[in-house]
């Protein structure tokens, strides 16, 4: 940058331009832990109109923005120093990748006469993010800084959404340029071609027993809206894919449930025995496949319709019979073209689905112990208001949460797709700040809740009555799980010692209680929410309730009579 440009006038600081593109693509929010290395940011942020929620860990910040990624469809924003801030934060960038989130991170970087010399806390930022992030990008020159935060947010949002890393040396920061900012960025949708839909009609009509999955990123409340009318004029059945059930509503008399983690087993035989099978938005990957055995790879035996955005995608893996590359509000949308037959021929199948469905998560087994999370589970769902947001992180608590609620609305549903821990408490806290007037319930393992649970100071700290339901089994529950199957009898390194929760609740200055029978469940949820305090109820269950329908004891002995 020359002399005469930093004095031109009208010149800002790089850390001004910044925050300047943030406010042109009508960012809300931003999460961060401070760091040196981007004080000329936070600095300009101090006169901005976006609200700025200081985190007390990079990966916890990251997964907020991812929370907000997902519940608007643009982009989260998040905030983090060089060196330890940044690999910290890989936690949530891997997250978005795999989920499919938009989110852009700003990392700070060391001085640029500086790079290569392995510099205080210095990263090839490029060579850490280059497998996860779709565009890592160092910005040199200030003036530049509003083409890049432009096409960071196209490429987060457009084809696949995933993450961008913008690295932003120190010494650029305080630089200055005279530019304008950035017109606000709205993701280019790739529609299907009239001649696809055509065919997709073609085979709709040919087909005794279709059905059709939702999943991936990239949908919306219209999105979703559009893909029920479709479902109601076809009498379609419609499953979701992994820790995607927000896209249908749980209470409609289509859905047939989500096919995931353990999943019902006459869901899977459904698909496996279909004719015609519709993916809407998602990949079909390892574990809504079911290892990879849902579909033969690469021709399935089954007539497979997939409609990804990401052209890569479409027949990455299988190979389909229709393949439509195209972003699912899109697709959703041009729905609207593909008419039904005269003759429906598949109803009692749609009927019969959802009567499977009902039949899979109605009545959960009792488990053994005092505190049953299947009965607790029946009783928040009939609690819930319809636009309450459900969080939780990875373990096996997580099943009785997706087998047994209900999520009746687009946007109530934060959980991660790639199997992360520590999800839950950060991901509510991102969605509280983003819809404070919804309920927020987030639900963590005790393993879960301590990768993150220092973020709980962040929801006090912000006034965020969110409610955290800790079920704790004092271990590791589903590694310990895969123990007994694999090495049954032989327990190591999967026990643990843990923490009066409730107490911890109370020493941040929140609400907590101790929760050990059913029927003290819904009483003390009632009191959490009265409090108008971020609470923790810690939640005392069985380490032999493993599953709903499974005990460690039981797997343990089919293990050994193997």
């Amino acid at each position: 940058m020359t002399h005469e440009a930093s004095a031109a006038p009208g010149a800002r600081t790089g850390g001004q331009l910044v925050v300047d593109a943030l406010q042109a693509q009508g960012v809300e929010h931003v999460f961060c832990i401070p760091g040196e290395s981007y004080l000329a940011v936070i600095d300009a942020l101090h006169d901005a109109s976006i609200a700025v929620t200081v985190c007390r860990q990079e990966a916890g910040a990251a997964m907020m923005a991812d929370a907000v990624g997902r519940l608007t469809g643009r982009p989260g924003v998040v905030m983090v120093t060089r060196g330890p801030g940044a690999t910290n934060a890989a936690h949530g960038i891997h997250i978005a990748e795999h989920d499919s989130i938009p989110l852009v991170m700003f990392v700070g970087q060391v001085e640029r006469g500086v790079r290569g010399r392995g510099a205080w806390q210095e990263i090839d930022y490029k060579a850490v993010f280059g497998s996860m992030a779709k565009w890592v990008v160092e910005i040199e020159d200030p003036a530049r800084i509003p083409e890049v935060v432009s096409r960071a947010f196209h490429v987060a949002m457009q084809g696949r959404p995933g993450p961008v890393v913008i690295a932003l040396p120190e010494d650029m920061l305080l630089d200055r340029a005279a530019v304008a900012p950035p017109a606000r960025v709205e993701a280019v949708e790739t529609w299907p071609g009239l001649t696809q839909m055509a065919e997709l009609q073609k085979m709709l009509w040919a087909a005794e027993r279709p059905i059709l999955i939702a999943g991936g990123g990239g949908w919306s409340e219209k999105a979703a809206a559009s893909l029920v009318r479709f479902s109601e004029r076809f009498d379609l059945p419609v499953a979701t894919s992994f820790r995607r059930a927000m896209l249908f509503p749980g209470d409609h008399p289509n859905y047939a449930g989500e096919i995931g983690l353990g999943p019902n087993p006459k869901l899977k035989a459904r698909i496996e025995n279909a004719d015609l099978v519709i993916v809407a938005g998602g990949r079909m990957a390892e574990v809504p496949s079911q290892g990879y055995t849902l579909f033969d790879v690469p021709v399935p035996k089954q007539k497979l319709v997939h409609i990804h955005a990401a052209p890569e995608e479409v027949g990455r893996v299988y190979h389909p019979t229709l393949g439509i590359v195209a972003t699912p509000r899109a697709f959703a949308a041009a729905l609207e073209t593909v008419q039904p037959p005269v003759s429906i021929r598949w109803s009692a199948e749609t009927r019969q689905a959802r009567e499977d469905y009902l039949g899979w998560t109605e009545n959960p087994p009792r488990g053994p112990g005092r505190l049953d999370m299947g009965q607790a589970m029946l009783a928040l769902r009939n609690r819930l208001p319809e636009d309450a947001i459900v969080c939780n992180g990875a373990g096996n608590y997580a099943i009785w949460v997706g087998r047994f609620l209900r999520y009746r609305r687009y946007a109530t549903q934060l959980a991660p797709v790639s199997g992360s821990m520590g999800y839950g408490v950060p991901a509510a806290i991102g969605a509280k700040r983003q819809f404070p007037d919804r309920m927020v319930v987030a639900f963590a393992g005790d393993g879960c809740f301590l990768m993150n649970g220092q973020e709980f100071a962040t929801a006090v700290q912000y006034d965020l009555p969110i409610v955290v339901v800790v079920v704790d089994n004092g271990m590791y529950g589903t590694i310990r799980m895969h123990q007994e199957r694999e090495f049954p009898g032989r327990v190591h390194a999967t026990a643990l010692k843990n923490p009066d929760f409730a107490a911890y609740a109370q020493a941040f200055g929140g609400h907590g209680e101790r929760v050990e029978t059913t029927e003290e469940f819904m009483p003390a949820f009632e009191r959490a929410l009265a409090s108008g305090k971020p609470a923790i109820l810690h939640c005392i269950v069985d380490p032999e309730a493993i599953t709903p329908s499974a005990t460690l004891t039981g797997m343990r002995e089919a293990a050994l009579k193997r």
